[in-house]
């Protein structure tokens, strides 16, 4: 479980194909700190085990169905990830409760700077649109936000300077694939 506020930017390090799963090493700082084997490391939102944990970096196994339905498939060397150390019962929750369970892609459809502050339209198929409720949660690439307006399939969040330096979304552009996770409460809401 995680809460969607990013910790920092870590760096694709190393991509290696091996019998079927892929193994990730992302380079970090913040994140490796009390981190050990087995722990939950939000990697772009998708959940992911560490396999490996060193000095300056972790390693993930990640298997071919999470590559194919997130955007950790398209990762590139030197590509920067989000990362979130998994939540402790006593931690303050300031974004919303995160599964680290990728619903669906998202295609970023514009990136508008108005009055200080980007909007991000971002759409997703037609069959999740029921989970677009205005005002409601959503992660998107693992950062906790809120949607601003719904139209059918496709949202906009608005992005504050802070997050857009310390995400990837300061380097996100119109086409980019980015993972999404609808908030835990509207899926329930819609069932």
């Amino acid at each position: 479980m995680f809460t969607g506020i990013i910790e920092e930017l870590g760096k694709v390090k190393k991509i290696t194909q091996r019998s079927g799963i892929t193994l990730l090493e992302i380079a970090a700082g913040i994140t490796l700190s009390g981190t050990k084997i087995g722990d939950s490391i939000a990697v772009n939102g998708a959940c992911l085990t560490a396999i490996a944990v060193s000095e300056k970096s972790f390693s993930f196994e990640v298997m071919h169905q999470t590559l194919k339905s997130t955007n950790l498939g398209e990762l590139k060397l030197g590509q920067p990830v989000n990362l979130e150390r998994s939540l402790k019962a006593s931690d303050r929750i300031s974004g919303h409760f995160v599964y680290g369970h990728i619903d669906c892609l998202g295609a970023v459809r514009r990136k508008t700077l108005r009055n200080g502050v980007f909007e991000f339209e971002i759409a997703v198929a037609p069959d999740f649109s029921r989970y677009c409720l205005p005002k409601g949660s959503i992660a998107v690439d693992g950062i906790s936000l809120t949607l601003a307006q719904v139209r059918g399939s496709v949202f906009t969040v608005s992005i504050i300077p802070h997050t857009l330096k310390n995400t990837t979304l300061g380097s996100r552009v119109p086409s980019d694939k980015v993972n999404i996770e609808f908030d835990m409460l509207a899926k329930r809401a819609t069932v």
